[in-house]
């Protein structure tokens, strides 16, 4: 290993570092939860400042299977922050439940360096590995309450199609590199492109890779119809891990499906474009509609996270018909979706710190008398989720529904059922705001005290929906680059 490439993957060295020291700070100095998370903190931050120097001159690796370009460094920064908001928004509901916090902030830490190393990936066997590392801890946090019996349930659930999953994804990995002859993501682009050029059929290998990558990622973003172990584990894991797992391994998830689809397999867009139709439009119609049936608010969510995935499902199909600023489009959607998602759940985490009290609708009522500034802040976030200006959310679908009529054809269509399913999410998001601010609560629960950690990073998630909604241009800059980084190599 030369000094260059120590450089180039210094960030995700620095990540696995900080896993470590968070695990050895616990060891030395046993319960001391402030200083364990003061080290995961400092390492998120070193981290941090790595990725940026390092992101400002795009350099490879390992004989070019790991690379840093601009989009490396805008997915990266989007996984410390879902990391460094998880870890505030958790000491809350864990340590109520004697849940220990240095073994949280480890498991997030190292899922994190999966999903890092998804983001630099240009070989198909180095995206498989960056996959399982992100998605191993997420089987461990799922069942992290492990007395509670839904929680293993969910976890359980979780382990078993993740890892039937996986193998699907692994033996599309064995076609298309059987048939291509390399690993190489753009050497498979290449061969591909050989392939179209000589007007030659689809050979049935091939669509049946294309046929198994698909399923494999498919479950890994939970689009229907791979989306069954999507509520259970939401709702049987501890809130923070749902607000995590509701984020994180979607947007590595589709980090994996940009760089797969958008660069190994972008000669055969033509073929995996109507699949993407399919996908999109089936997803965010049955999460929107299942979600309507929901009393419980973490189980709305988690079919609220499915519609979301067919939205940004939408500016991939933008992408695949040729238009740049659908994969801009997706890219804003994700880092808008994190902060918006995130908040949501920090509230639910909140409101769950009394042991006991569950995330069925009823809780809610009455909220804005108990605790008017989380009620203020949860009707923000649920209004972002729902699409309303001036929120990041309501830039985030704009970019991805544009980008899509503006293609035209199919994707036009598929831009005008978002538009419906839109309006028909705002009738499940806005009922809960009407309990907590026009029903009157069941009994009379004290209002709760909350740590300062909780308050912060609510702080953070409130200022940056407000900001990337009112100043949606902060960021557009770095997202065109991070697509711009995708195309390169068409």
């Amino acid at each position: 290993m030369s000094a260059p490439d120590l450089t180039t993957i210094s960030p995700l060295i620095a990540a696995i570092l900080t896993a470590c020291a968070v695990i050895v700070v616990d060891l030395i100095k046993p319960g001391n939860k402030p200083l364990a998370i003061a080290t995961a903190y400092l390492g998120l931050a070193v981290t941090a400042a790595l990725t940026v120097g390092v992101g400002q001159n795009p350099a490879s690796a390992f004989g070019g299977s790991y690379t840093v370009d601009a989009l490396t460094t805008y997915l990266d920064l989007i996984f410390i922050s879902i990391v460094a908001l998880t870890i505030a928004f958790a000491p809350d509901y864990l340590l109520p439940r004697g849940l220990p916090m240095p073994e949280f902030a480890a498991v997030l830490l190292f899922a994190m360096t999966g999903a890092m190393l998804i983001a630099a990936s240009k070989d198909l066997l180095v995206l498989f590995i960056g996959l399982e590392l992100m998605v191993l801890p997420g089987y461990l946090l799922a069942g992290y309450h492990k007395t509670d019996a839904y929680s293993t349930e969910g976890a359980i659930k979780y382990f078993l199609l993740g890892s039937f999953s996986s193998a699907i994804f692994l033996f599309g990995l064995a076609f298309v590199w059987g048939l291509t002859g390399t690993t190489s993501v753009d050497g498979v682009a290449q061969a591909l492109a050989t392939i179209v050029a000589g007007d030659a059929p689809l050979s049935p290998g091939l669509a049946m890779g294309l046929a198994f990558l698909t399923t494999g990622v498919a479950f890994k973003i939970a689009a229907v119809p791979f989306h069954y172990w999507t509520p259970d584990a939401y709702q049987g894991s501890p809130t923070p891990v749902t607000g995590y797992l509701s984020v994180g391994p979607k947007v590595g998830a589709f980090a994996l499906i940009i760089r797969l689809f958008g660069e190994a397999l972008w000669p055969l867009a033509d073929v995996w474009l109507p699949i993407i139709l399919i996908l999109s439009t089936l997803t965010m119609s049955l999460g929107n509609l299942v979600a309507l049936t929901q009393d419980n608010v973490k189980r709305m969510l988690a079919y609220s996270s499915i519609a979301h995935t067919g939205y940004m499902l939408v500016g991939l199909a933008a992408f695949a018909a040729g238009r740049l600023d659908g994969l801009e489009g997706l890219l804003f959607y994700l880092a808008a979706y994190t902060f918006m998602n995130l908040g949501a759940f920090a509230i639910i985490s909140a409101i769950q710190k009394r042991t006991g009290v569950t995330s069925g609708l009823g809780t809610f009522a009455g909220l804005a008398r108990r605790e008017p500034v989380l009620a203020f802040l949860f009707a923000l976030f649920l209004l972002s989720l729902t699409g309303i200006p001036p929120t990041v959310g309501f830039f985030a679908k704009a970019f991805v529904i544009v980008a899509a009529v503006e293609a035209g054809g199919a994707t036009s269509v598929l831009a005008v059922i978002a538009v419906l399913n839109a309006a028909v999410a705002a009738f499940y998001y806005l009922r809960v705001i009407v309990y907590m601010f026009m029903r009157d609560a069941e009994g009379s629960p004290p209002p709760l005290r909350h740590g300062r950690l909780l308050w912060t990073g609510l702080a953070v998630a409130t200022v940056l929906t407000l900001a990337l909604g009112l100043f949606p241009t902060i960021i557009l800059g770095v997202v065109h680059d991070a697509a711009v980084a995708v195309t390169v190599g068409h």
